[in-house]
């Protein structure tokens, strides 16, 4: 990007902002204009400041944990100057602060592992980040088990989602004789043993205030499945994967419909429900990889060509519009009188953008439930305080219009398949699988591959020529960062007009104030699993 657009790009952005500033504030601007996955209504106020998370341990059926959340400090107001010449220190700083990077055993005391470490990453648009990323190691089962997952309307869902997807997942792969085992222990008081080995980044945080309640529904689930004669030695990885999907759906629809135990449990249970998240979720054993899906996350897989250049699998499909299968089953679940209303300007009922998802029961319940529900509040709770308001989608007339049911996919791996990349939509708005794929790739491998010159680049003008030149010249430059999340992320948002890496687009996009950065780029979640390819090689004797 070059000084000039970025000036302009500054210019336009403050002069759209002031023009707005005599009718509405800048926090109520960007999220209107700034939010595209999800369109709320004009008169919507949205207020995050006052419903921080708090960060707790985790309670006791998962494994370690540390560190505290901190909101971003990259406050800015467009009312300001603002600096967009960033030094190459601190270009790395901002994106390399939510870094991770997890070697993993490859004998874990069950089996062998086919992972051999993860490589992680988090960019923030919004403020606070609305992205979640998780992954752990099934210790009552096999396996390990790695997601995204995109909020919309807020975090909240995002959040919940990320805490409490992997437990149900794992407790349905586990066999009968290990829940009966999980449920004596808590019948009795016992030491519980652990479900999980979380790997967490020291920023990550839970729900201190509705631990108790999801232990109980989770508790609630094993329980269902002890009563199961079909139960016996655990569900198959992409049985468990459904039926955790859409179980916690149903838990977090149920624990805002029912009475709690205080206030602040309902409303963050209330908040959870009415905000939104898609998910994406991958199960890795030792020779297959299922994924399940469902939003406009995307799992893609890496693989290595004999020649030496690689190539992208995608293991996900997006629910989006851009999906016509997906668009044509959502209207055939509805009267053909509904055909043109369901899905407008490339939106569920012309709001929101994923078409599947956590949450969201402002498009799963009835209008009805909705208005008793919030009703039931307005007299001990702020809603303004909660990002919650009184609005129907238009044409809302024969609900439910979203559901959370997965798409599961499943690989047998090959000697060639080298690693897994698991990114939220705002990774891949900015690139594409082959992309994505190349750049681990020869990140991982640091051959760069060049295509030799084609007959008709011979026949190119000059300019042309310095063009693919430059392509060629990027392509050959060696790694600024050790971790290929981080990699992605930076190449997501710094390349240039001629695929050049630029560290003035770079810093532009890094520096935008949050008033305006949501306009420009989504928050951003990557994670690269690399993978044990010896372990799909064919023994010999």
């Amino acid at each position: 990007m070059s000084r000039r657009v970025c000036a302009s790009l500054l210019h336009r952005a403050a002069r759209c902002t002031l023009t707005l500033s005599h009718s509405t504030s800048p926090l109520q601007y960007s999220h209107f204009v700034g939010a595209p996955r999800y369109r709320p209504p004009p008169a919507v106020r949205w207020n995050y400041s006052s419903w921080g998370p708090c960060r707790s341990d985790q309670w006791g059926l998962t494994g370690e944990e540390s560190g505290s959340w901190s909101q971003s400090k990259r406050l800015r107001s467009t009312r300001q100057d603002v600096d967009f010449m960033l030094s190459s220190v601190q270009i790395n700083g901002f994106l390399r602060s939510n870094e991770q990077s997890v070697s993993v055993s490859e004998f874990d005391g069950r089996g062998l592992c086919a992972v051999r470490k993860f490589e992680s990453n988090q960019l923030a648009a919004n403020t606070p980040n609305e992205d979640r990323r998780t992954a752990a190691t099934c210790l009552q089962s096999k396996g390990m088990l790695f997601g995204v997952f995109d909020g919309h309307g807020g975090w909240a869902c995002a959040q919940a989602v990320s805490e409490r997807l992997l437990l149900y997942a794992a407790v349905a792969m586990m066999s009968k004789q290990r829940l009966e085992e999980l449920e004596k222990c808590m019948e009795h008081g016992g030491a519980v043993p652990p479900i999980l080995q979380w790997y967490k980044h020291h920023a990550d945080f839970n729900y201190r205030e509705c631990a108790s309640l999801y232990i109980d529904h989770l508790r609630v689930f094993w329980q269902e499945l002890l009563d199961s004669e079909e139960h016996g030695e655990g569900m198959s990885p992409p049985d468990a994967l459904e039926w955790s999907f859409k179980r916690l759906d149903a838990d977090i629809s149920l624990e805002a419909q029912v009475p709690l135990c205080n206030d602040l449990m309902k409303s963050t249970a209330i908040q959870v429900a009415f905000s939104g998240c898609t998910a994406c979720v991958a199960h890795i054993s030792t020779d297959r990889i299922h994924v399940a899906n469902s939003g406009d996350s995307r799992a893609v897989l890496g693989v290595l060509e004999e020649d030496g250049s690689w190539s992208a699998l995608p293991l996900s499909l997006d629910h989006n519009t851009q999906n016509q299968a997906e668009v044509e089953r959502i209207k055939a679940q509805h009267p053909p009188s509904e055909r043109n209303t369901v899905v407008t300007d490339d939106r569920l009922l012309g709001v929101l953008m994923p078409l599947r998802g956590f949450g969201d029961v402002r498009f799963k319940w009835s209008l009805e439930l909705q208005q008793s529900i919030l009703a039931s509040l307005e007299s001990g709770v702020d809603l303004d305080s909660l990002n919650l308001y009184q609005y129907t989608p238009p044409n809302y007339l024969t609900p439910p219009y979203l559901d959370v049911a997965p798409e599961v996919t499943h690989h047998k791996l090959r000697p060639q398949d080298r690693f897994l990349i698991l990114g939220t939509d705002g990774l891949w708005d900015e690139l594409g699988n082959e992309e994505a794929v190349r750049l681990v790739g020869e990140h991982l491998s640091g051959i760069h591959l060049q295509a030799p010159v084609s007959p008709s680049e011979r026949q190119m003008k000059l300019g042309q020529m310095h063009k693919l030149l430059l392509k060629r010249q990027t392509r050959a430059s060696p790694s600024l960062d050790t971790n290929a999340a981080t990699h992605l992320i930076r190449h997501a948002l710094g390349t240039g007009e001629y695929g050049e890496l630029s560290q003035e687009r770079l810093a532009t996009m890094l520096t935008l104030p949050e008033d305006l950065a949501r306009m420009y780029r989504d928050d951003i979640t990557a994670t690269v699993v690399y993978l044990n390819s010896d372990l799909a090689r064919p023994l010999h004797s």
